[in-house]
């Protein structure tokens, strides 16, 4: 009855199937990390510090990938959308829905967040909701710069994060070069989380992707925090949604210019390489259909390149 009754829940739309999915993954990513930020904070330390948030953001991207990667591939952050799109590997038609849905399931968690830690956070501020002081809670839902931060370090330091992650999420991705084991890329792409969050996190807490920082910020905002949540940091909200799609494609384009380009099987050599070349786009001519539906059902993430992307 159980399965009968599953699968008249079933969606047919793929697109559909596929942002319910990037609004779940998100969700995951955001209910570990803020939920990390929240314990840390409204303990004030002792239940945990800098490095569990490093941490819940991490195993957060993780597991928030398992839940969305057989489905959509697992973007999870409208800056790799973007970049797909970008590098032809994504529909630019699909392109906003993606991006709807990873700001709502980021949204989301960031009220099941409060929900969970309102008893906490009412304790540690006094019921004073504020961006800024020794009370501030707004950091558990998004980020803020320090204060020495100008908004030039502040965009430097955001393009070249958000940079470094496209870098490694295109080389765990990349089938000419070492890809990351099959099964194993989400915990990869955590751990590439993690490095950035341990080497680069101070300045401004990276964000590297405006889901995650805008949708629990509009959330602060009709939350109580009000509207310091966007004046905050000389107006810094704009940075985390802006300047990180301008580093996700920056990093494309350094890892495509310095690697993706110079592998050697992607340039015949003689001949017979160029008569073997042209034998395989004959046959991948011929199968072309099969690979447009493929793409049609989803699956078309960094981590789902078929030999149609390939060709």
């Amino acid at each position: 009855m159980m399965d009968r009754l599953l699968r008249r829940c079933r969606i047919k739309s793929s697109l559909f199937r596929e942002c319910l999915a990037e609004f779940f993954g998100v969700y995951v990513l955001i209910l570990f990390g803020c939920g990390s930020v929240a314990q840390v904070t409204t303990s004030q330390n002792t239940n945990g510090e800098y490095l569990s948030i490093n941490l819940g953001f991490a195993l957060g991207t993780t597991f928030g990938i398992y839940v969305a990667k057989g489905v959509s591939g697992a973007h999870l952050n409208p800056a790799v959308s973007l970049t797909l799109c970008v590098l032809g590997r994504f529909s630019w038609t699909c392109l906003p829905f993606y991006v709807c849905s990873q700001l709502l399931g980021a949204f989301l968690a960031a009220a099941t967040v409060a929900l969970q830690y309102y008893d906490a956070i009412m304790d540690f501020t006094g019921g004073h909701l504020t961006v800024s002081g020794a009370t501030a809670t707004a950091g558990i839902f998004s980020t803020y710069p320090a204060d020495y931060l100008s908004l030039w370090g502040g965009v430097v330091d955001q393009i070249i994060g958000t940079a470094a992650l496209l870098v490694c999420v295109l080389a765990l991705g990349d089938p000419h070069n070492t890809p990351a084991p099959p099964g194993l890329e989400p915990v990869l792409v955590g751990a590439a989380v993690l490095v950035i969050g341990i080497s680069m996190g101070s300045n401004s807490g990276y964000a590297i992707n405006p889901a995650r920082d805008f949708g629990p910020r509009l959330f602060s905002y009709i939350a109580g925090w009000g509207d310091d949540v966007f004046r905050a940091g000389h107006g810094w909200w704009w940075i985390p949604v802006f300047v990180t799609c301008v580093g996700a494609l920056l990093g494309a384009l350094l890892y495509e210019l310095l690697i993706g380009v110079h592998h050697p099987d992607s340039e015949p050599e003689d001949a017979e390489d160029l008569k073997a070349v042209h034998q395989q786009t004959v046959e991948l001519d011929g199968m072309q259909p099969q690979f447009d539906t493929v793409k049609e059902n989803g699956k078309h993430g960094i981590f789902s390149i078929t030999s149609a992307d390939i060709g």
